[in-house]
């Protein structure tokens, strides 16, 4: 109870003294005190959710000038928490293998090449850009790959979570991957049976009390193994109501596992290897939430192949070039979690001292072609600033440059090849 309260109820005592007892009086100070807490805390939470649902100013269609560029809208001024990434060494492949962010899906819609048991749909979000699949309760997700990913590879996602009462068990968020063997990666039997060939399967569950658990199992031949657990106490508010990403680095049998920035798992005999992984699914438990309780969206899904050899590219061939620093959409603002490439190239810098380095900032061809000129700009001139106050690398050594969408190096007629070509240069000068 705070002092405000006890002064309250000293004061109330006073004069109702005849007609209460103290303790009836303080039962109902405490009970009006926190209906009133309560009434806030829902109309909070009111909003949040109706954000999330759109139901405020929704943005403008994608084949509007307001949404369809990279850049339309003014490049983010504020500070991002790209710092708290410090200890994160994930650092993705370098060859695109899949990516999805729904942005040629249509709003209310399942996305094109997918497959679900259940029902999903595509949604914008007033409080986070760009497009999302809404995921639904009892409900698995079969992404719309058809390629192998290799025995090393990477992936990407970002989640979100939003409830509108924390009253209840809710819902388990899992993710996986699997081998489709001769089979399409879309087929329905994979809804229900992902481990037919071998799989890994991660299962996040935000648990009543404000605590969250993490497994990993391994599926091989049909049989399910339990690896590993995490319990976490308490950190809901790591989760619920943002934006958290996930990363993943598979090395053959090992696994390892980001959550915003912070390595779950490093398990290095984790994963069967007798096939080659070819698919990711999504899934959602039951629970006693509705439908208008809850909200669970998946984006920006990327698996890449490859290990950047950062400094050979760059100091013996002269250009380095990645996919792995990102920015918000339609902005120049870096990502936390591309702290890891960063700290690569600036590695790479300290341990050469003489060597300077031009960054270059491309775009894809989507939207207006002297606005992503500018953006690629500001993104080059963002990784310069990082580079200068977070690493210590002097300023002199440093050039940019923009090239906008002038120098594809893929097909900016799919996904995969506007992913690639939204990407930061580094030449030696």
């Amino acid at each position: 109870m705070t002092k405000r309260f006890a002064i309250i109820i000293l004061l109330l005592a006073g004069s109702f003294m005849a007609e209460a007892q103290l303790g009836g009086l303080l039962n109902k100070v405490k009970n009006k005190a926190k209906d009133r807490v309560d009434r806030k805390v829902d109309n909070e939470i009111d909003k949040t959710f109706d954000k999330a649902e759109g139901k405020e100013t929704q943005p403008a269609p994608n084949n509007t000038p307001a949404t369809k560029g990279e850049t339309t809208k003014a490049v983010k001024e504020e500070d991002n928490d790209i710092k708290s990434y410090s200890k994160f060494d994930f650092i993705p492949g370098d060859s695109i293998i899949y990516a999805e962010d729904f942005q040629q899906d249509v709003v209310g819609e399942f996305p094109l090449n997918w497959n679900t048991g259940g029902k999903g749909d595509v949604v914008t979000l007033s409080s986070y850009p760009g497009k999302w699949l809404r995921l639904y309760e009892n409900s698995s997700y079969l992404t719309s790959n058809k390629k192998l990913f290799s025995k090393n590879f990477t992936l990407e996602f970002d989640v979100i979570f939003q409830m509108k009462n924390t009253g209840y068990t809710y819902p388990m968020f899992s993710f996986g991957f699997f081998a489709s063997g001769e089979d399409s990666t879309t087929d329905n039997q994979f809804l229900t049976h992902p481990a037919a060939n071998q799989s890994s399967e991660v299962l996040l569950r935000l648990g009543s009390g404000n605590s969250t658990y993490t497994t990993i199992y391994s599926n091989a031949k049909g049989k399910r193994q339990f690896v590993s657990e995490i319990q976490e106490f308490p950190n809901l508010e790591k989760y619920y109501g943002k934006v958290s990403d996930v990363a993943v680095h598979v090395q053959e049998s090992r696994i390892r596992v980001w959550v915003n920035g912070e390595k779950k798992y490093d398990l290095p005999k984790a994963l069967a290897t007798d096939y080659i992984f070819n698919q990711l699914y999504f899934k959602l438990s039951s629970s006693s939430y509705k439908d208008d309780e809850l909200g669970f969206y998946v984006s920006n899904v990327k698996v890449a192949t490859g290990k950047p050899d950062t400094r050979h590219k760059l100091v013996e061939e002269g250009k380095f070039s990645t996919t792995g620093i990102l920015f918000d959409f339609q902005s120049a603002v870096i990502k936390p979690e591309s702290y890891g490439v960063v700290k690569e190239i600036a590695s790479v810098l300290k341990d050469n001292g003489p060597l300077r380095i031009k960054v270059i900032g491309h775009t894809s061809n989507d939207g207006d072609d002297n606005a992503n000129m500018e953006l690629s700009k500001k993104r080059a001139s963002a990784v310069k600033d990082l580079l200068t106050t977070e690493f210590g690398i002097e300023a002199s050594r440093l050039e940019t440059e923009g090239k906008g969408e002038t120098q594809p190096i893929a097909d900016n007629k799919t996904k995969e090849g506007k992913t690639a070509n939204r990407r930061v240069e580094f030449i030696k000068l």
